[in-house]
């Protein structure tokens, strides 16, 4: 038989939905003391992790607060509320470890690669790469990176991340072409960058 989440019962006349939805920071701080163990006993009963089911917990009352406008009574208790924010972090985290997974085992069946003697001048231009990625949005900031830094193509990127291979090519398409107008306006495309990218296929 499953064991019930531990909860406590809301007193009578229990104001701390009113003074959450007014945003009191002290009613952030009771809601946690009072249903934190609930929402972390969901976690752990779903993760191996014990890191991983803190780090939902924190990230559930964070998105609560975040968005706690859009909590209503008359549809259910706070702690309802919050246990279904709770579960959507526990898949969140399920699937970005399933992705960081194939990232790994695709990395590792990649041959490794030559010596090049730490050649300052190709240290350089992956900093500066590095720096330029920073500016893209996530999308494709990450389709450049594995395909700059871990040399994947285009298949392997949709393998290892899930994303159809239509929208990887063009998050990459769009990424190169933001780097580029960035470059040509700055002055600083260099042959060796170009090189680089030239390799995102």
């Amino acid at each position: 038989m499953t064991e019930a989440p531990p909860q406590s019962a809301p007193p009578p006349d229990d104001d701390l939905p009113r003074r959450f939805l007014a945003g009191e920071e002290s009613a952030l701080r009771e809601l946690y003391d009072r249903y934190g163990r609930a929402v972390l006993h969901l976690a752990t009963s779903s993760l191996a992790n014990r890191a991983d089911a803190e780090d939902v917990t924190q990230a559930t009352f964070v998105a609560a607060w975040l968005a706690r406008e859009s909590f209503d009574a008359t549809r259910g208790s706070l702690l309802g509320w919050l246990l279904g924010i709770g579960r959507r972090k526990v898949i969140d985290r399920l699937r970005a470890a399933s992705r960081e997974d194939r990232i790994v085992n695709a990395v590792g069946r990649l041959p490794e690669p030559a010596a090049t003697g730490g050649d300052p001048d190709r240290v350089v231009d992956r900093l500066v790469v590095a720096d330029e990625l920073a500016t893209l949005p996530d999308e494709q900031r990450r389709m450049l990176e594995l395909a700059f830094y871990d040399d994947l193509t285009h298949q392997q990127i949709a393998a290892v991340t899930g994303v159809p291979l239509g929208t990887v090519k063009s998050h990459i398409r769009r990424g190169m072409a933001s780097l580029r107008r960035r470059w040509e306006v700055d002055g600083a495309a260099s042959g060796a960058r170009a090189a680089g990218l030239s390799g995102a296929r």
